[in-house]
Order: structure tokens, then sequence, then C-alpha cells
């Protein structure tokens, strides 16, 4: 195995790593951010305030992401196991 394909499969799973954490990551971001300026403007700094509608907005969003990261990585292992199953390992 060459050092070039290795890192090439170390860069796919690092962008399967994105591809899988980013959408639910930047939903988590953009969240807090909204939360934050809000508290900002308002000047109520409640950590339950910002702690309780980022989890429930986490929580709906990776039940709705489910279909779509199952299927990123079930591709992603099948990819894996093909190219283990060529190698003969």
């Amino acid at each position: 195995m060459a050092y070039d394909q290795n890192v090439q499969y170390l860069s796919y799973a690092f962008w399967q790593i994105v591809m899988t954490a980013g959408p639910i990551l930047a939903i988590a971001l953009g969240i807090g951010l909204l939360i934050g300026l809000i508290q900002a403007a308002t000047s109520i700094q409640e950590m339950t305030l910002s702690f309780v509608p980022k989890l429930f907005i986490v929580l709906g969003a990776m039940a709705l992401l489910a279909p779509y990261t199952l299927n990123t990585l079930t591709e992603y292992f099948r990819f894996i196991f093909e190219e283990i199953a060529m190698k003969g390992l």
C-alpha cells in the first residue's frame, strides 16, 4: 500500500467527519449565536435560556438529519470494506 493511498484514505475519512458532523454543528453554532444576540440585546443572562432551546433544536436537527447521516456513513463503510476486501487483508 502506497503512502499516497494512505493519505487519500485519511483525507476521505476526515471529509466524512466534516460531512456527517458539520450540519449539526453549524445548526448549533447558528442557534447559539442567535440566542447570544437576543441575550445581549435584552440583558437577560440566564444560563437555561441559552441551553434548553439549543438542546431541543439540536436534538430535532439530529432527528431530521439521521437518514442523511446514516446514508453517508453506510456509503463510507461500504467503501472501506470493499477496499479491505480488494487488498485481501
